[in-house]
């Protein structure tokens, strides 16, 4: 066997191997349960099955009373304030047909 082949196909197996290991060991670590389930999808989509896996993982620490936006707080640029906001669901701000004085600019 050729060692330039060897190597080229040993070093990305062992690396995807090794994805492999450290999703499923640290899975059942930090309980994304069951274990064998983040290693079978880590192994059957290469690499983006890790970042699938490390995405999951995050979640799992999110703390809402930390969250900034949490209360729909964002901080927005004094050259951008007076731009008319974009209506989403559950929005309760007045708008130009509920009520809201139109200004002429």
């Amino acid at each position: 066997m050729d060692p330039l082949l060897a190597v080229l196909v040993g070093i990305p197996l062992l690396w995807h191997l090794g994805l492999t290991a450290v999703a499923y060991y640290d899975a059942g670590r930090v309980g994304l349960e069951p274990p064998k389930k983040w290693a079978a999808i880590t192994f059957c989509l290469p690499l983006i099955g890790f970042f699938i896996y490390l995405f999951e993982r995050s979640e799992l620490s999110y703390d809402p009373e930390s969250d900034p936006y949490r209360d729909h707080n964002f901080n927005v640029h004094p050259s951008r304030a007076d731009d008319t906001p974009l209506p989403s669901r559950g929005d309760d701000r007045l708008s130009p047909e509920n009520g809201e004085e139109q200004r002429d600019e």
